[in-house]
């Protein structure tokens, strides 16, 4: 059970994709030029609208999605936008084609953990939670257990007011991660299970005293929540199959598929009672299936065995939406000496929808930066804004949203509290971008190792 305590009366960073909440399209379908988190890209975004259609309407069956572009124009960004605009709780499972080959894992078992994590099921409950709109939060930090070079949040001091009631809640490490995953900020509406610690975020209520609205605002805005803080609610949870594969596999005391998880794969005896239960629990309708989104990152580092496998989960009856990514023209297939386009055999091409994305121009980065700076609590200058914008533009978006953050440790170092020209100067002369690290390894390539 997560650790929540009531409080008697007497810093956080954002996923990189913590932002997006849809395509932002009009009622036509239409790409606006920012909405939902997103910023240019339109034709692609248009494209997977109408992808989001055919899901609803059934007739994505057999087929799949490529996204093909240079890096850093937001195919990642794309594919989480198309789950969002599916449902909040649609399953969202993103791997890289290298993590299919394990030392420790076969690859068919590493691909059918990630189709099950993209299949969910939907239980409705009726459980305790904690609900309100976030007055103030404050958050201990402190060295991971694991990683001494990472921080981590070790526990957290939660305000949260009705219209009826005001309450303090402390909160441990399960909870306190997910406020600092989800950047939860002062006007934030939450609610937390009260017995496993889960957190969700419904949107932003307006006109919280002390709390920063944006003209770039990407969250929805509800009202606020009214009756007591700490209330009984129907509460709708959705598992994946891997959840249930896991859960089945720790209730069977069984030495053979215990010894199975410790290694990383699952029993095949364990998934056939997953289904069994899931196919009970479908015609009792005590649950209802999620087809969620699978997406996988260049996926032209995937095998000929590889493809072969995914082009059969397509064909199933139960699969997720296949997304994959590349940034690759024509290349050869992984394992053979054939060449084809983005490195993907023509058969399993012929089943996909390709959409491509282009490169962002200075409004959209500048846009993009905005966005990312306000996720991320960093306060920059007009003028720093543009001097980044013209460095996004002749390196890449990127470089400069990967430089937001060290720039505000330089910025604090220079006693400021938003960031300056002359700290962008600092950081570019710290930090490479491609180009000049390029440059850098050409300049000196007799002393670098081979």
């Amino acid at each position: 059970m997560a650790e929540i305590r009531e409080v008697k009366k007497i810093e956080q960073r954002a996923s990189i994709h913590s932002h997006i909440k849809g395509l932002g399209l009009d009622e036509k379908g239409r790409a606006k030029v920012v909405a939902d988190g997103l910023v240019g890209q339109v034709q692609a975004r248009e494209a997977a609208g109408i992808v989001v259609e055919l899901v609803k309407k059934g007739k994505m069956s057999g087929r799949g999605i490529l996204f093909v572009g240079p890096s850093g124009t937001g195919k990642t960004a794309l594919a989480f936008a198309i789950a969002k605009e599916l449902g909040e709780d649609t399953p969202f499972s993103a791997i890289n084609a290298s993590e299919v080959y394990s030392t420790e894992v076969k690859k068919t078992e590493v691909l059918t953990q990630a189709v099950r994590k993209s299949i969910g099921i939907r239980v409705r409950q009726r459980r305790q939670v904690y609900e309100g709109v976030v007055k103030d939060v404050k958050m201990k930090i402190a060295r991971s257990r694991t990683n001494p070079m990472a921080a981590v949040p070790r526990e957290a001091e939660v305000t949260l007011a009705t219209k009826d009631e005001q309450k303090t809640i402390q909160v441990g490490d399960v909870v306190a991660t997910q406020l600092y995953r989800y950047n939860v900020r002062k006007g934030d509406v939450i609610w937390i299970d009260a017995e496993t610690g889960d957190v969700f975020k419904s949107g932003r209520a307006k006109g919280i005293e002390g709390a920063k609205y944006y003209d770039v605002e990407s969250t929805k805005y509800v009202e606020m929540p009214t009756g007591p803080v700490r209330k009984e609610k129907e509460i709708v949870n959705t598992l994946t199959l891997n959840d249930i594969d896991l859960n089945v596999a720790v209730q069977n005391i069984s030495f053979g598929i215990l010894s199975s998880i410790f290694g990383g794969e699952v029993n095949q005896d364990v998934r056939q009672q997953t289904d069994r239960l899931v196919m009970k629990m479908l015609r009792e309708n005590n649950a209802e299936l999620v087809p969620g989104v699978l997406f996988i990152d260049d996926a032209h580092m995937l095998d000929i065995e590889a493809f072969s496998f995914l082009t059969k989960a397509l064909e199933a009856e139960l699969s997720p939406i296949l997304i994959l990514a590349t940034n690759r023209g024509i290349t050869k297939i992984r394992g053979t000496d054939v060449e084809s386009p983005h490195g993907i055999p023509v058969d399993l091409l012929d089943r996909l929808l390709i959409i491509p994305t282009r490169p962002y121009n200075a409004e959209e980065i500048r846009e993009i930066l905005k966005i990312r700076s306000e996720e991320l609590g960093v306060e920059m200058t007009q003028e720093s804004i543009e001097e980044l914008t013209k460095l996004g533009t002749e390196t890449s978006l990127r470089y400069v949203s990967e430089l937001l953050e060290p720039l505000q440790v330089i910025a604090e170092r220079n006693g400021r509290a938003a960031i300056a020209l002359d700290d962008i100067r600092e950081a570019v002369k710290l930090f490479a971008d491609v180009r000049s690290s390029t440059k850098f390894a050409r300049e000196f390539e007799s002393l670098l190792s081979k």
